[in-house]
């Protein structure tokens, strides 16, 4: 007998929470810590008791829905905050999924060994101070002089926003300490990529999670005027960007193909006609599923940047905001998952996440699973994107029965 989720209940779940920080481009602008998180994390809460389970929330704004007694826990979750202008599905879809496989459990009363519990985590996308506030801060893995350095997306330091809130740094900092003992965690995400839709598939079973490093760089030129200073006396910081995004691309594309290279966020100084740019201030973001790729592109970047410093009269520095492993999936959770996708008549394939995801956090501490459902034409952080409903039932439904298989 295979459990089945309702699949009504779900989809309504998902529509009433995309009302939540509905933007004015037509998207959702649901950030950590904003005014609409904290409407969406009563409107959880309310869910949770009105399921008829036990609700706790930690010193960094993790929320959990607990079904059964003592013992390690079989957890499954997400996050419910979303990069701006974002989607309905991204993390919404696994927080979602996993009450309402609880939900069943508790509605079909089925005999359990080990206790449920489903998980809403702080921040995954990175708006206040790097990817994965809530899960690092459940795991013990935060860099605490980030927590108290760093500037937000907002502007402004993390101690001035959580002054509006019931948490502190020193909370988030202690929420570990109160983790419970963990059997494993399961997560069930849209694919955020084409591969699903593309082949055809129902199901995807990851094996990998990319890890990534996010670097703050900076070129130091010298700004001249653009009518009158000759090419081969500029020093020109926005050339030297260019040209390092260029070759770092290419040798990436070459050399590492299913690894990643971008740059984003350029600001140059100053701005305007007739001015050659003395400073051009940018992002980088690289990724791969090979811990020794990751240090080979670093390596690249470091010695591209170097000699093209050398060649335009430029300098180049930079800092690592950011940084996060690969992980792989432990076979004995990849081969679970593909059992019950077996038996629920599934199609399915193994893939790599190129995106990170809660679950590769929590594999410091337990063994963890991640399902992908497909997107249509692999769209997500866009109001575009979208799914189809009978996808995340089957999403679901594998999530729920493999739950109820651990805790067994």
């Amino acid at each position: 007998m295979f459990l089945k989720i309702n699949r009504e209940r779900l989809q309504q779940d998902i529509l009433e929470l995309a009302e939540i920080g509905r933007d004015s481009r037509g998207g959702i602008s649901r950030p950590s810590f904003s005014e609409a998180d904290f409407e969406a994390r009563d409107w959880l809460k309310h869910k949770i008791e009105e399921a008829g389970l036990a609700c706790r929330e930690d010193g960094a704004g993790n929320i959990f829905a607990h079904l059964g007694g003592e013992g390690p826990v079989v957890m499954a979750g997400s996050h419910l905050d979303t990069v701006f202008n974002g989607g309905r599905f991204d993390g919404a879809a696994g927080v979602l999924a996993a009450l309402e496989a609880l939900r069943r459990v508790k509605e079909e009363n089925v005999p359990l060994s080990l206790p449920l519990e489903m998980a809403s985590f702080t921040d995954e996308e990175g708006n206040l101070v790097g990817d994965f506030l809530g899960s690092r801060a459940f795991v013990g893995a935060l860099d605490e002089n980030l927590l108290y350095e760093s500037l937000t997306s907002f502007g402004r330091p993390l101690a001035d926003i959580l002054q509006a809130t019931p948490f502190s740094l020193e909370s988030i900092l202690d929420a570990h300490l109160h983790r419970p003992e963990l059997t494993a965690f399961l997560e069930l995400h849209i694919e955020q990529g084409p591969t699903l839709e593309t082949e055809g598939k129902e199901i995807g079973i990851v094996d990998k999670i990319a890890g990534k490093q996010d670097w703050l760089c900076l070129f130091l030129g010298e700004t001249n005027h653009a009518g009158t200073t000759p090419f081969e006396l500029r020093h020109d910081a926005f050339l030297a960007l260019a040209e390092l995004s260029f070759q770092v691309t290419h040798y990436v594309a070459q050399n590492h193909y299913g690894s990643f290279f971008t740059v984003s966020s350029v600001q140059t100084w100053p701005r305007g006609f007739s001015l050659i740019p003395g400073q051009a201030e940018f992002t980088i973001d690289f990724r791969s599923t090979d811990a020794g790729t990751l240090d080979d592109i670093s390596s690249f970047i470091t010695k591209t940047a170097d000699s093209i410093s050398q060649t335009r009269g430029v300098d180049f520095k930079f800092k690592v905001i950011d940084s996060t492993q690969p992980v792989e999936i432990q076979p004995m959770i990849i081969n679970l998952l593909e059992e019950e996708a077996g038996k629920l008549d599934y199609s399915f394939l193994r893939l790599p996440s190129r995106a990170g995801h809660d679950a590769q956090i929590l594999a410091q501490v337990t063994p963890v699973g991640l399902i992908f459902i497909p997107c249509e034409d692999g769209i997500s952080h866009s109001p575009e994107e979208n799914i189809r409903w009978e996808d995340l039932e089957k999403g679901a439904n594998l999530l729920l029965n493999a739950m109820v298989r651990l805790a067994s």
